[in-house]
């Protein structure tokens, strides 16, 4: 008999690989924040002996959702600016804010409103790409959840940097610091092509491809941004980003809702990771990401939220039902994304873009014990045929009750173990009150 720190029984275990597996009346033995061992709950007493045993009857358990592209400190400009079209939102609206009162407190404290929300709605791992990275990863650090850091890259000057080489200088110094912490990994995060030079990009593409790094950008957002890149360049962004060497299995492509046939044999060719945000991109009307033809083209597809300014929630749940129900529709085939194929972007896609998927991603042994209970005994969720409908059309964040994330519990029936919710309801409302009576004097 082995030793466990805890055994975790559940009515249902959704491993995510392999494919539509259900294991019913399952449990999950963790040690030393990882994945002991997986077994039929009438067999765990005589394998494992545990000081703690759960029993999560009426719940499925399954891995933490990977939100793959957020702008967590946006959480404070939720609301701000709803309902203009995507470069009216950012010139008039977000970038003179983010100038005003971006720094290191409002991206600390808007990261950890992001987290607290994240978490309470079944998200143990995010993208994150946005000023004052060193501020999130302390953040992270504090509150215990996972991350990819995606340090910005632009030409232009904010409040953290003035040029594209503080940027990257910054970025990477930020790296270093944090770089030995397990639940943080980085990434290089030019804003997008038309946001940087030929010669920032190209050099972004010699140091990820030196330091084996992922790199996310913005790309291919719009039809206005992919004719004002033929126009200035020749070329549409992709095959620029091509030209300049930044398509790699490394390269984690945000929206994409403008892909041409030579797109689909570029992405396919480079093994290019597809982020979809399909909240983002239908709220600023900016296209829709084609998700069946990319991953019947073998593309790696995944979920992010974006940024609470153009969603508005981190709830990935949603995500993953809108992109099923998105996919069908813009298809005409009801079959383009199955409950376990969307469950699947939000899990196991999402980590293999972030590179993770050795460690996260899927129930399985030797990983990391990143999990999430979801309590689908409720009226709106019963009865359960196949959980996996279950999870992606009815049930939904709210129902998530418990998250681990290398074996800690940060959320247990429904509460925040690392975070007070109301010192963070506090923080939201005296940051609303400060930007609100700015936007007066400006508007």
């Amino acid at each position: 008999m082995e030793h466990a720190d805890e055994i975790i029984h559940a009515r249902w275990l959704l491993p995510v690989e392999p494919a539509d597996e259900v294991l019913e009346h399952h449990a999950i033995a963790t040690r030393d924040g990882k994945i002991l061992g997986i077994a039929p709950s009438a067999d765990a007493s005589g394998l494992w002996s545990a000081p703690l045993e759960r029993r999560l009857d009426r719940h499925v358990l399954m891995p933490g959702l990977v939100n793959a592209h957020c702008h967590a400190a946006m959480t404070l400009l939720r609301g701000l600016a709803d309902d203009h079209a995507l470069m009216e939102w950012l010139q008039e609206w977000i970038w003179p804010a983010e100038g005003r009162f971006v720094g290191e407190e409002f991206v600390r404290t808007g990261t950890r409103i992001a987290i607290a929300e994240m978490l309470r709605s079944g998200t143990t791992c995010f993208s994150d790409m946005y000023f004052f990275p060193d501020a999130a990863a302390e953040a992270v650090i504090d509150t215990g959840i996972r991350a990819q850091i995606a340090f910005p890259i632009l030409e232009h000057p904010t409040a953290w940097a003035s040029s594209a080489d503080e940027y990257l200088s910054k970025g990477l110094q930020v790296r270093d610091r944090f770089k030995s912490n397990p639940r943080l990994s980085f990434a290089f995060g030019p804003h997008a092509p038309y946001t940087n030079s030929d010669a920032t990009l190209a050099r972004v593409a010699v140091l990820a491809a030196e330091l084996d790094a992922p790199v996310q950008i913005h790309l291919h957002e719009t039809a206005g941004e992919v004719a004002d890149s033929i126009s200035t360049h020749g070329v549409r962004p992709l095959e620029r980003l091509e030209r300049l060497g930044l398509l790699s299995p490394r390269l984690q492509a945000v929206h994409m809702t403008q892909v041409s046939p030579s797109d689909m044999q570029l992405l396919a060719r480079e093994r290019v990771s597809v982020v979809h945000c399909p909240s983002s991109n239908l709220k600023l009307a900016s296209g829709f990401c084609p998700t069946r033809d990319l991953l019947s083209a073998g593309i790696n597809v995944c979920i992010g939220t974006d940024g609470a300014a153009s969603n508005n929630t981190l709830d990935l749940f949603g995500e993953a039902r809108l992109a099923a129900l998105l996919a069908k529709g813009a298809s005409g085939d009801p079959t383009a994304l199955s409950a376990h194929a969307a469950l699947r972007l939000a899990t196991l896609a999402g980590a293999e873009a972030l590179g993770l998927a050795d460690r996260i991603g899927s129930l399985a042994v030797g990983k990391d014990a990143d999990m999430i209970a979801v309590d689908l005994h409720r009226l709106g969720c019963q009865p359960v045929y196949d959980p996996h409908s279950s999870l992606i059309y009815t049930a939904g964040a709210h129902k998530v009750s418990h998250a681990w994330i290398e074996g800690r519990l940060q959320l247990e029936d429904g509460q925040l173990l690392s975070l007070d919710e109301q010192t963070l309801l506090e923080a939201a409302e005296d940051w609303r009150a400060r930007i609100q009576r700015a936007g007066r004097e400006t508007h």
